[in-house]
């Protein structure tokens, strides 16, 4: 039976009646993206901009007063100044500072005898390790600074200058890398999970029996099914982009039909994925506690949103292959953060494209046409 546009026409109108209607529908997909990308913006800061640190010193010589002066005025410390070990050492194990600075007594004679770094003694909180470094680095960087004061044109040769230029993310702000990738996330909640409800929703309600009656093909009630959470989340994903750009201030440096191109491709693997689900299990709480564990969690866990992948083992690196959003992370952080990258990009998008074939095409097969399940 071929393809009949009035019938699909149809069928769509009444899908997003159906979605106007449902509340949760809306909520899921305009009112959770927004609080999503508030929380993954502004909640999950991987910066370390002003480090709690704890200064001991031991030494009131010049030297040691001039180096605890300048830790003070870094603008990344909020430097504690203390003359009790003891009470810094229970300040960090407490979790008010992060990082003790100790002067010792014989800082500032060693200082003159060319030892300063011996007589200088760094604890910091391993619990965490990214601040411990942060704390780690700042205070040599500090450590550096002073000596280049303390002895100028002895830190390095003349007319040698070195200015570190960070490509891509200027500004190092942690938030134009997690943005992009935590829209993966939302893409993902939108197209899999109010998917895997559309058709379980049929079954439930007695529904698909009265479809399937009608001479429907299947192709029309798979593209029904398709096209409207297809629009529905490509506003979704307008909207995150405007409030990406306009309100958190992250930088988008690719054009827009790129950003449409691959936003359509992973659209495409979720809403598939959402689809086989609903199909396959005919139960609404069912569909999405499979959505949730086999979208939603990858999407965070695998995807590189967070959780650097090259970090991971090798055989949790062999399993982020299979997952779409691993490919759609890579693309919106180099859009957002590069422009177009086109040898980034288009591995990327062939990846999406085959994920995105091999869902359909899955849903297509497993569609039942019949109430045999055939």
């Amino acid at each position: 039976m071929s393809l009949s546009l009035r019938r699909l026409a149809a069928l769509c109108r009444k899908e997003s009646y159906q979605i106007v209607r449902d509340p949760s529908s809306i909520l899921i997909a305009f009112v959770l993206p927004v609080l999503l990308l508030f929380i993954y913006g502004y909640g999950i800061n991987l910066d370390a901009n002003r480090v709690r640190l704890g200064i001991v010193q031991q030494d009131g010589g010049v030297e040691a007063s001039r180096f605890v002066q300048t830790l003070q005025a870094s603008p990344y410390i909020a430097a504690s100044l203390s003359n009790s070990e003891t009470a810094m050492r229970q300040q960090l194990q407490l979790g008010s500072v992060r990082g003790v600075v100790i002067l010792r007594s014989d800082f500032s004679a060693k200082v003159r005898q060319g030892q300063g770094v011996a007589a200088i003694q760094l604890l910091t909180d391993g619990a965490e390790p990214n601040t411990a470094n942060f704390v780690a680095s700042y205070v040599q960087g500090v450590w550096q600074l002073w000596q280049a004061q303390r002895l100028p044109g002895q830190a390095e040769p003349a007319g040698l200058t070195l200015q570190a230029r960070y490509w891509f993310n200027p500004t190092t702000v942690s938030r134009n890398y997690l943005v992009p990738g935590s829209i993966s996330v939302i893409m993902t909640i939108i197209g899999a999970l109010l998917t895997s409800l559309v058709v379980a929703r049929e079954w439930e309600r007695g529904t698909m029996e009265a479809l399937l009656s009608t001479p429907v093909t299947r192709a029309e009630l798979l593209l029904s099914k398709i096209i409207p959470y297809y629009l529905l989340g490509m506003a979704a994903m307008a909207m995150c982009v405007l409030v990406a750009t306009l309100v958190m201030g992250v930088p988008l440096r690719g054009s827009l039909w790129v950003l449409f191109l691959v936003t359509s491709l992973f659209l495409g693997s979720a809403l598939g994925l959402g689809l086989l689900l609903s199909t396959t299990t005919r139960n609404q709480f069912i569909a999405a506690q499979f959505a949730l564990t086999a979208a939603f969690l990858p999407a965070i866990m695998l995807s590189g949103f967070v959780f650097e992948i090259r970090s991971m083992p090798l055989a949790v690196q062999a399993v982020t292959y299979l997952i779409p959003a691993r490919y759609f992370v890579s693309a919106l952080q180099t859009l957002f953060q590069a422009g177009e990258i086109w040898p980034v990009l288009l591995i990327n998008l062939l990846f999406l494209l085959l994920s995105a074939a091999f869902w359909l095409g899955l849903t297509a097969w497993r569609t039942p046409r019949r109430l045999d399940g055939n």
